[in-house]
């Protein structure tokens, strides 16, 4: 079955090859801002509801699970305004989401190290998190304080920890140390878009990308839109994923 969409032009993807699991670096908003001579701090609302639209076509088009890099470990090193402005859009994404989940009926996971963030988020997150369980359609992961290196060594550390009091622990194989990752009982993204004209990963999902099929676009984030997606997947479709085997 073709499924066809008519926006700037026809896209066309086959419905029965979708992507599984799809991973955005959401890239772009302070150079969106910049270019139209606002704060940076516009780009990110532009930013956020380019997300929230993004999930929605997600989720009506029927991908399993869409993973978007919104914070990394190192975006602490930006100005105090941006990071607070960055924290205080996700707090009201979270206050809207919870009002709601029953309507989008969308699972929400965060990956990445929380413990750092303000205690009202942990608890809205905690509580989203709960809430959502229940749901079965697509299940959206954030990577909220991300860094894959630091989850690499939080991985390492915790198998460490599993193993100290057991002598005769099994040998170490790439299952069973995937689940010490974040992303544990999660399959690996199918398909990796970066807007921006970057072509990098920027620490995002190292060992759960290696492969993954990456597809890069000058569109900043904030112009990202259905008919971006549509080329992003019709791209995919035309890809040989062989996996090594020839």
């Amino acid at each position: 079955m073709l499924r066809f969409f008519k926006k700037k032009e026809m896209k066309t993807w086959e419905s029965e090859r979708l992507p599984r699991h799809i991973a955005i670096v959401m890239d772009g908003n302070g150079r969106w801002a910049t270019k139209r001579a606002l704060p940076r701090t516009a780009g990110h609302v532009a930013g956020a509801e380019t997300f929230r639209r993004v999930a929605t076509y997600c989720k009506d088009i029927g991908i399993e699970y869409l993973t978007v890099y919104a914070f990394s470990t190192e975006n602490w090193k930006r100005s105090e305004d941006e990071v607070a402005k960055i924290m205080e859009l996700l707090e009201k994404y979270l206050h809207e989401s919870i009002e709601k989940m029953e309507r989008d009926k969308v699972k929400m996971k965060f990956l990445g190290d929380i413990s750092v963030l303000s205690q009202n988020l942990q608890d809205l997150i905690a509580k989203t998190e709960e809430l959502s369980k229940k749901f079965d359609g697509v299940q959206v992961n954030i990577c909220l304080n991300y860094g894959s290196r630091a989850e690499i060594v939080r991985a390492v550390q915790n198998y460490a920890d599993s193993i100290k009091d057991t002598p005769d622990a099994p040998r170490l194989t790439e299952e069973n140390f995937a689940k010490f990752l974040y992303t544990a009982d999660i399959p690996d993204p199918d398909l990796v878009i970066r807007p921006s004209g970057e072509m990098r990963l920027s620490n995002f999902l190292l060992w759960q990308t290696a492969y993954s099929e990456y597809y890069f676009t000058d569109c900043l984030w904030p112009d990202f839109n259905e008919n971006e997606l549509d080329l992003a997947i019709a791209t995919y479709q035309t890809r040989d994923r062989r996996y090594g085997n020839a």
